[in-house]
Order: structure tokens, then C-alpha cells, then sequence
């Protein structure tokens, strides 16, 4: 990628001749367009955007926003660099483009689902060819799937704030569009849907859940329980929460597992969960021998 990646040419491309397929891995929020619309009027064009050829026309690999406020300032042509790539290539090249500015997680997933499911690659592959390690590509595909379509919509339109969609997305399917919708009516922060999530998450069903979300959506305000601060904390207390926190998420996830088990899901969603499942065996094992020699060294003490 990184041989054809640098191959550029450089050129001045009709708007007409730009297509957008890709934008769809990108957010472009109202208020960043209106920032580079009004840089264009005062400064002009500072940096090409990325293209690649693609029929009788363009691809923009790089450079949505700049296109886009060209095109509402009525102009005819946009100054490019033209990219030897295909169209596996030039969404890799997107990750290479931000390495330093970075995508948002979302952005990375929904890169991540493109190349797995539009282009067929295999997820160690696409570790591989993104520098990334197989798990980092594996929590991407699952934040996206996970995620409802809606909820997607929502963060594209810049009606919520992607880290707080990616916060809703830890709630069942069922509850996530009712969540990010009183987020989007109220104007909660993310640190408030966070507070929302994680109330949500300690009620023991869907309908428990929809009761609580209506209740703030009336007014009520999201995290009513009283969280010491952090400073405040001993070693000893943060032990005995995480304790609270992997005895709770463990038994709730042994009793889903039991109850639902990977059959019944979507094949890709249980090969998805398999392969998160089977990482969680080395890590639930070097878990079980520090607690035994920590615990041995105590009763020897």
C-alpha cells in the first residue's frame, strides 16, 4: 500500500468528475464544512484532495469536506493528487492518511466492516495490511455490528457525539435508538450518557430499561447514584470494585451464554463472539493464577 500510496500526480479535476463512495467511512459534520467553506474564501485551496481513477472519473480518497464547500461556492475544479491505487487500496490509504490525526473509533470500524464485508477480507488480513493486531480489528467489526443502524444515522447527521454513540452501543439493540434519542432531546453530554448507560446496564431487562429511559426523557436526570471520587479511593477499594465488577459481568455473561449461546445469532455474529469469547480464555487464565500465587502468599504470611 505504502509503494502505491506514494505514486501521485498531480491535477486539476472537475467537481463533476468527483464521486463520493467512500464518504460513507467518514464523518463530516456541518459546522467543520462551514469552517473549510469559510477557508476556502479567505485563503483558497491550501492542500489537494487524494483521488484515484475510477472509470471515467475520480474517487476522493481524502479531502470530502474541501470538496464539498468548493462545490457550495459554485466552483468548477478542485486541485488533486491522483493515487495509483484500487479500491481496496485507497480505503487503506484513508488509515495511512490519518495515522497522525486519527479516524475516530467509528470511523476506523466502519473502515474495518467495509474491507470485511464489501471486499471479503479476512480479519487477520486486515490486521496485516493496517499495521494493527487482530483483536484491534476484531473490537472495530463488533462496535459497528453491534451498533444500531439508526444510531449510525444519527452520528453521520452530527446529532450525536460518536463517543457517546459508541456509549449507547454497550446497551441490547432493542434499547439503543430510545437511549440515543432522549441523548440527542436532552443535549446530554457524553459524560451524562455514560452516567444513562451505565444505569441502564444494572436493570435486569429490556422493558426495566425503556421504563428508566422514558423516566429521563420526562426530565429526570441521568446517573442518580452518588460515585465517590476517584481521589478518594484506596488500593483497597478500587480491589474490592473490580471484584464487584468481573463477578457481575461474568455471571451475567455465563447466564447469556447459557441461555442463548452462539446458535442462535447470525453466523457472522458468532464467529464474531467465538473469536472474542476465545480471547478472553488467556486472559481469564492468567487472572486465575495471580489471584492463586496472591492469595497463597497471603495464607503463607
Amino acid at each position: 500500500m505504502s509503494d502505491a500510496g506514494s505514486a501521485l500526480s498531480y491535477v486539476d479535476v472537475e467537481l463533476a468528475r468527483l464521486g463520493e463512495r467512500l464518504a460513507r467511512l467518514r464523518l463530516c459534520d456541518a459546522s467543520a464544512l462551514e469552517a473549510m467553506r469559510r477557508s476556502l474564501v479567505a485563503h483558497g485551496q491550501l492542500s489537494p484532495l487524494v483521488v484515484f481513477a475510477q472509470g471515467e472519473g475520480f474517487e476522493i480518497v481524502d479531502g470530502f469536506k474541501r470538496m464539498r464547500a468548493a462545490r457550495a461556492l459554485g466552483w468548477i475544479a478542485i486541485r488533486a493528487h491522483v493515487a495509483s491505487v484500487d479500491t481496496i487500496e485507497a480505503k487503506l490509504l484513508i488509515a495511512a492518511l490519518h495515522d497522525g490525526r486519527g479516524l475516530t473509533e467509528l470511523e476506523e470500524g466502519w473502515l474495518v466492516r467495509s474491507l470485511y464485508r464489501d471486499d471479503r477480507l479476512l480479519q487477520p488480513a486486515i490486521a496485516h495490511r493496517l499495521g494493527r493486531h487482530k483483536s484491534w480489528v476484531c473490537r472495530r467489526l463488533m462496535l459497528v455490528e453491534a451498533l444500531d443502524p439508526a444510531v449510525q444515522g444519527d452520528v453521520r447527521l452530527g446529532l450525536i457525539a460518536p463517543r457517546a454513540a459508541i456509549t449507547v452501543g454497550q446497551l441490547p439493540r432493542g434499547n439503543q435508538h430510545s437511549a440515543a434519542g432522549v441523548v440527542i432531546r436532552r443535549g446530554l453530554t457524553v459524560r451524562q450518557t455514560e452516567l444513562l448507560v451505565a444505569e441502564l446496564l444494572d436493570l435486569p431487562s429490556d422493558s426495566a430499561r425503556a421504563a428508566r429511559i422514558a423516566a429521563v426523557a420526562d426530565g429526570t436526570p441521568p446517573g442518580a447514584r452518588v460515585r465517590p471520587s476517584p481521589a478518594t479511593r484506596s488500593v483497597a477499594d478500587w480491589i474490592a470494585q473490580d471484584i464487584a465488577t468481573v463477578r457481575a459481568a461474568g455471571a451475567r455473561l455465563q447466564a447469556r451464554l447459557i441461555g442463548a449461546g452462539l446458535v442462535a445469532l447470525e453466523p457472522s455474529a458468532a464467529q464474531l463472539l467465538g473469536e472474542s469469547l476465545g480471547s478472553l480464555i488467556p486472559v481469564l487464565d492468567a487472572l486465575t493464577h495471580t489471584i492463586a500465587r496472591v492469595t497463597a502468599k497471603e495464607r503463607a504470611a
